[in-house]
């Protein structure tokens, strides 16, 4: 028997301010049962839940763990700049002149993700 991966789960300063952005970024929602100050937030996408949750301390290194994005109904590079308006912050951009290459931004509290090429911008370059 093997063990099933319910949600991801995120420390951070204030649970419901990530996942509201986090809801957004994914096009999910907050659980109903979650409110601002409560100590914990999950958010249901489609395949995937995320859950944060309050902890007195901050952000230190850089994660061991991150979640890649691929967009599925517009560009990386519009996904990045509609990810932008809504917060996030460029921390490394590895997008190459060839269209390749991914975008690492940083989210409310500063952990990293990566805005990939979507599969119709993988198809085209074959």
């Amino acid at each position: 028997m093997s063990s099933l991966v319910r949600h991801l789960t995120f420390d951070c300063s204030d649970a419901y301010r990530q996942g509201t952005f986090w809801a957004e970024v994914l096009g999910g929602k907050i659980s109903d049962e979650d409110f601002p100050g409560d100590p914990e937030a999950l958010v249901e996408a489609d395949g995937m839940t995320l859950l944060f949750v309050t902890v007195p301390d901050g952000k230190t290194v850089k994660n061991r763990v991150h979640v890649d994005l691929q967009p599925q109904d517009r560009t990386r590079d519009e996904e990045v700049e509609r990810l932008l308006a809504i917060g996030a912050k460029v921390f490394e951009d590895h997008r190459k002149p060839d269209g390749r290459g991914w975008v690492t931004l940083l989210d409310l509290e500063g952990n990293e993700f990566c805005v990939e090429r979507s599969a119709r911008e993988r198809e085209s370059a074959n």
